[in-house]
């Protein structure tokens, strides 16, 4: 029998009764895990745990001395890294939510069944390895300089060129200068304008506007407040979402899109730091930072007149561009898990297991909608899932129906081209299957999705051909 899962760390387990911890020992025994510690009396356990780097423990709810559920918070307050799955003579509903909400990872229930017990350990490994990896990351944060990784919380990469991008705010976080952060729709620009206002540590608030859509009365008004009286249905003093943000963050979302009659509005305000709410005659001041993002290439705008020179140099004193995921698909593991738990707590369901097939198929997308998209597909996927392996029927219909990845210059050789002499019909689905391969890291059954057949008819092909 092959291993359900591998890890190089030992497993813990801790029961009280003997008899059970020889039975999960031979449950991982029979399939090829015997690095196993075992534990009967629970006041041993902290010590066993300073001594070894455990992969994941078994523990059991119901001990003397120290009961399990106690035991699990002070294995979660020393050894966060570490996933607990809760072994329990019943499955009362309060008491395993009770585990959960402390920090247990699982829970299984007496007589422990080996299949459950088996699958269970495969997800708490594979949890370990995502935990080790982000203690990792933040230690490679740390080593390059970053002061205040936590501020970077919300934004999960492994990219080198965000790392430099969070290098880079750091350094002009206490700027009173306005930024702007540019990128395709749902790169998450949204998440970077947090995380300066985070490192800034300004007292005041964090405020959003959507400005896409606002003509140049509701800009102002949005944007600057309205005295009463101002206008038919003014009926009282209205504070801006300027005032609102008073000494802290204003963050000004698709600013691309605003009229000419709204951005020298927003011009005057960054120049004289002033603005004057609807219908007053009293200018007021503001010691609000703003912060841009615009999907839209503002530099081409200026060229085109669309966008005003003048405001372009204002408000660009810093400014970064966040890559699309397509080319940082590095990230997409964390990406995928992280929704994948956001889901299931939202539909209140156990996180799904995804086949590695997953990361095969999405490393072939070109995801115009970015991470949003790829986060719509998740929760949609898990939406649908009943229980098992998570179904790639979304992910699939996104693939097939969306935009692949643009070929490289190092893909030109693989790709078709005609001379003078066109290629037989066996020429070119040897070609078209070739590439296929190629790109699916010799996934079949995601080969055959991105040339539109079946995965029997693909190997079928790749056998006939050798023959």
């Amino acid at each position: 029998m092959n291993k359900p899962f591998i890890t190089d760390l030992p497993i813990l387990l801790i029961d009280d009764e003997e008899i059970i911890l020889k039975a999960m020992t031979r449950a991982f025994n029979l399939t090829g895990i015997t690095n196993i510690i075992t534990v009967s009396d629970s006041r041993e356990v902290l010590s066993t745990m300073a001594k070894h780097d455990i992969a994941f423990v078994l523990l059991d709810l119901a001990m003397p001395h120290l009961t399990g559920d106690a035991l699990l918070e002070m294995i979660i307050q020393n050894h966060p890294q570490v996933p607990v799955i809760m072994v329990t003579a019943n499955d009362d509903v309060s008491t395993i939510v009770s585990c959960i909400k402390k920090g247990a990872l699982d829970y299984i229930v007496k007589p422990v069944d080996t299949g459950r017990l088996l699958a269970a350990a495969r997800g708490a490994v594979e949890v370990r390895e995502l935990r080790s990896e982000n203690a990792i990351l933040q230690k490679r944060k740390q080593k390059k300089g970053l002061k205040n990784p936590e501020a970077f919380d919300e934004l999960l990469t492994r990219s080198e060129e965000m790392e430099s991008i969070f290098q880079y705010l750091e350094a002009i976080a206490n700027s009173s200068q306005p930024f702007v952060i540019t990128g395709e729709t749902g790169v998450g620009k949204d998440l970077l304008a947090k995380a300066i206002h985070r490192l800034s540590k300004r007292k005041g608030e964090f405020v959003a506007v959507n400005v896409a859509g606002l003509d140049d009365n509701i800009f102002a008004d949005t944007l600057f407040g309205h005295i009463k009286g101002a206008y038919t249905g003014a009926e009282r003093d209205r504070g801006g979402q300027i005032k609102k943000a008073a000494g802290g963050t204003l963050f000004l979302d698709e600013i691309g899109d605003l009229s000419m009659a709204s951005q020298v509005k927003l011009l005057r305000l960054i120049q004289e730091r002033e603005y004057t709410p609807i219908g007053s005659d009293k200018p007021e001041f503001t010691d609000t930072r703003i912060v841009a993002a615009s999907n839209r290439n503002l530099d081409e705008l200026k060229e085109t007149g669309e966008f005003r020179k003048d405001l372009y140099f204002r408000i660009c004193a810093h400014q970064v561009y966040v890559p699309p995921l397509r080319e940082r698909l590095e990230d997409l593991p964390l990406l995928v898990e992280h929704f994948l738990k956001k889901a299931a707590l939202e539909f209140d369901k156990k996180k799904p297991t995804v086949p590695d097939e997953i990361y095969v198929l999405l490393n072939t997308y070109h995801f115009p909608g970015n991470i949003r998209e790829l986060r719509s597909l998740i929760y949609d996927a898990v939406s649908k899932h009943t229980s098992g392996v998570m179904s790639l029927d979304s992910f699939r219909k996104a693939v097939g129906g969306g935009k692949s990845v643009p070929a490289s210059k190092s893909d030109s050789q693989s790709m078709l081209t005609f001379g003078s002499q066109l290629p037989s019909m066996k020429e070119i689905r040897r070609l078209l299957v070739d590439e296929a391969m190629r790109r699916a890291d010799n996934n079949r059954t995601v080969a055959a999705q991105l040339i539109g057949i079946t995965r029997q008819s693909l190997s079928q092909y790749l056998q006939s051909d050798k023959t």
